[in-house]
């Protein structure tokens, strides 16, 4: 896809997540929102991924360590044909297989997560096992920043060093704010960046909410051989809706009817303008 294209994809996602929520009266707003660029530029130019192969040997895996923030991987899964879009009406609903977090009945999951510290620990794993195997796919693991105060974080930091996993590329929603507040005051993290170089990582600062700067840095990891990337994605939480961005209550927060309307305006807005950047580029 060009950038234009990711872009409007993006908005479009964020568009979709929001109204499932709305419908089930219950997500995690402001992460999902925060992530979607990230995940955006990893589905649909990144990834050597097949919807009709799900468990294809060759694959490049993704692993959701910040679990609560699935609403946008959902989205995603679905309009990529790994399962009918029409089941995101069933979004946490009893019975669905489309919970409130990962989870691995769906095609497209490679692991339940939701425990916060989980994730990296198995991408670590699962890097190793490519490289034992000799095989060139590649682990994405996304967490979260207020997910950095669980120490099996950084064992298993240590371990992708050691094992010189630059097959393996850790990705950190930087939007420093979780559930009770701000990261810094919760539990302080800076410098965040300096403490992953001392662990043996290759760390690159991105905006994680910039299309353009986002599907560079994927598209060069690794930079350095034999080092596993730290991809430090500053981004905004609740990007996308006004309203919503950088307001620690939308962490797990409803649109009300109004709210859900405000936020597509907004969100329609943005894909009219990049519609219209592109024919005029065409012309």
């Amino acid at each position: 896809m060009e950038t234009r294209q990711l872009k409007i994809k993006a908005a479009q996602i964020r568009m979709d997540l929001l109204s499932i929520i709305h419908r089930a009266k219950t997500g995690h707003t402001g992460g999902s929102l925060s992530n979607t660029d990230i995940l955006t530029a990893l589905y649909y130019e990144i990834m050597n991924i097949d919807p009709a192969r799900p468990k294809w040997e060759k694959r490049d895996r993704f692993i959701a360590s910040k679990g609560h923030s699935v609403e946008s991987l959902w989205c995603i899964l679905a309009d990529k044909g790994f399962f009918p879009k029409e089941e995101l009406e069933t979004y946490s609903q009893f019975g669905t297989r489309l919970i409130g977090h990962p989870n691995n009945k769906v095609p497209g999951i490679e692991m339940n997560t939701g425990a916060l510290g989980h994730g990296l620990p198995i991408s670590v794993g699962m890097a190793l096992a490519a490289k034992r195997d000799a095989l060139s796919y590649r682990v994405f693991c996304l967490m979260g920043d207020g997910e950095q105060a669980e120490g099996s974080n950084w064992e298993a930091a240590m371990a992708g060093a050691h094992y010189k996993l630059d097959n393996l590329i850790g990705i950190i929603d930087r939007n420093r704010l979780q559930i009770s507040g701000s990261t810094e005051e919760v539990m302080g993290l800076e410098p965040l960046e300096d403490k992953w170089t001392s662990f043996g990582w290759n760390v690159v600062p991105v905006n994680g909410n910039n299309m353009e700067e986002l599907v560079q840095v994927f598209r060069a990891a690794p930079e350095v051989a034999g080092k596993p990337t730290l991809v430090m994605a500053n981004t905004t939480k609740g990007k996308g809706v006004s309203f919503a961005e950088n307001v620690p209550a939308w962490h797990h927060h409803v649109p009300s009817d109004e709210q859900l309307a405000t936020a597509h305006a907004e969100l329609r807005s943005v894909i009219e303008e990049l519609q219209q950047e592109g024919q005029v580029s065409q012309s």
